[in-house]
């Protein structure tokens, strides 16, 4: 294996400091910058801050309505993490069989991955709007049952995580394609020799082999599931009926933007940050050992 190497020692550190200052300034900086402001309590009109310590936390945690945005989150992310990983993995395997016009349907799977989740919103909120919506108006000619988001909580949910899946749609299916791609043809034309089934090759080699890119899949969709998830629900829902869809990422904006309590905002982020991180760490843990490289 050939090995890179730097003439100037200076040179390798001047390649990487655009994304260390990158990471730093969007990242680093804004984090530390909320675990700061989460331990005082601010004026949103400016004035002097007052530190409080960990009342912000303590407020926070004493909420019944915050756990209740906790347990939506973790409704939501299991929902679009599940159905978008899956989904992607039963679309790629269709979109790798051999027919004509494979590199226009493979093109269109992947246009959902370049539209903005608020978009994204906005589309399904034409299609399932009880006013408006095609759905309901279809469904209303087929059964008495009225398809209505706005008063039933777990419908809401389902249009959210639904559409949300659908944003993380095209990136899944790019990733499992080409890890579909890159399995070899030796191994299932020799497990079809020894009599394997179509459904015994995908669980015995083709799922093995896929392993890594679905590991991964899982952990990028559930931190977006988390933290990229406000456009949709800001567009669609806005967090109701009766906070059935207020998820913490939503809750912290309008706990900050809307009701100006930027400390227990700052608190909230705080928490979630610390939520991801450890169910991140948690799959690498426990997960990451069923992988196969």
């Amino acid at each position: 294996m050939k090995r890179t190497v730097f003439r100037g020692r200076l040179l390798p550190y001047l390649l990487v400091l655009p994304q260390v200052a990158v990471t730093i300034v969007f990242f680093f900086w804004p984090a530390a910058k909320s675990l700061w402001l989460s331990l005082y309590k601010s004026s949103p009109f400016g004035g002097r801050d007052v530190y409080v310590g960990l009342e912000n936390f303590r407020a926070l945690l004493t909420t019944p309505e915050y756990y209740d945005s906790v347990v939506n989150s973790f409704v939501f992310a299991g929902g679009v993490t599940g159905l978008s990983v899956l989904g992607g993995l039963v679309v790629a395997g269709l979109a790798n069989q051999k027919i004509r016009g494979l590199a226009v349907y493979r093109t269109a799977l992947l246009w959902p991955y370049g539209i903005a989740p608020a978009i994204a919103g906005i589309i399904f909120l034409f299609i399932f709007h009880p006013a408006y919506g095609i759905l309901p108006y279809v469904v209303s000619f087929v059964t008495a049952y009225e398809f209505n988001w706005l008063l039933k909580g777990w419908v809401a949910m389902t249009l959210v995580v639904v559409a949300t899946a659908w944003t993380h749609l095209g990136y899944n299916i790019a990733f499992f394609l080409a890890g579909l791609q890159g399995v070899p043809d030796s191994l299932l034309e020799a497990a079809s020799v020894d009599g394997a089934g179509g459904v015994r090759r995908f669980t015995a080699i083709v799922l093995p082999l896929l392993s890594p890119v679905t590991f991964y899949l899982v952990v990028v969709n559930m931190v977006s599931a988390f933290f990229g998830s406000f456009g949709v629900i800001h567009a669609v829902t806005h967090g109701g009926p009766g906070g059935a869809t207020e998820i913490m990422v939503y809750k912290l904006w309008k706990d900050g933007f809307i009701g100006l309590n930027l400390g227990s905002s700052a608190a909230q982020s705080v928490i979630l940050m610390a939520i991801v991180i450890g169910l991140t760490m948690l799959q690498f843990r426990v997960a990451e050992k069923k992988v196969t490289y």
